[in-house]
């Protein structure tokens, strides 16, 4: 089981993959595009990146706003998520990914990368802090099922 995080901006896609057990994520890289409706290169990309990893789901940064609302943004997110599902065949789960780019960003800073260099990798950072949230919380689900068996076990 290989999940594979997006993190979908206006003009480019930062990608993170975890490992084959599905404990870490790491940033893979960032897709760049001229324009935001020109999806057709960044498509065929992330599809390269599913079949050299052997990715079975993909987890998309969904940008809510900070009120829990739906923006412009999260629309075309949703968007996105549809053409994905279209052309992978894979399912695509959207996951809250509001504050990824300023926590990537002072990862980046804490780590002495200078500005000029954290744009070019931010995007696959915050694509990795997205993917790592969805598999703590899918660790932490499966912990609590475990746990709930266990108790129902015991009486």
């Amino acid at each position: 089981m290989r999940i594979m995080g997006l993190d979908y901006g206006s003009k480019t896609v930062g990608v993170a993959v975890c490992d084959p057990l599905g404990f870490t994520a790491q940033a893979v890289e960032t897709i760049v595009r001229k324009e935001e409706n020109k999806l057709r290169r960044t498509c065929r990309r992330i599809e390269a990146l599913i079949q050299e990893y052997e990715i079975t789901s993909i987890v998309l940064g969904y940008p809510k706003n900070m009120d829990d609302s739906a923006g412009e943004r999260a629309k075309k997110t949703e968007e996105f998520k549809e053409i994905l599902e279209k052309r992978t065949g894979l399912p695509v789960v959207l996951w809250d990914e509001r504050l990824t780019t300023i926590e990537a960003d002072e990862i980046l800073r804490d780590s002495g990368v200078p500005a000029s260099e954290r744009k070019k990798v931010i995007d696959k950072v915050a694509a990795g802090i997205i993917l790592q949230s969805y598999l703590n919380a899918m660790e932490a689900e499966q912990k609590k099922e475990s746990d709930e068996r266990n108790i129902e076990n015991r009486e």
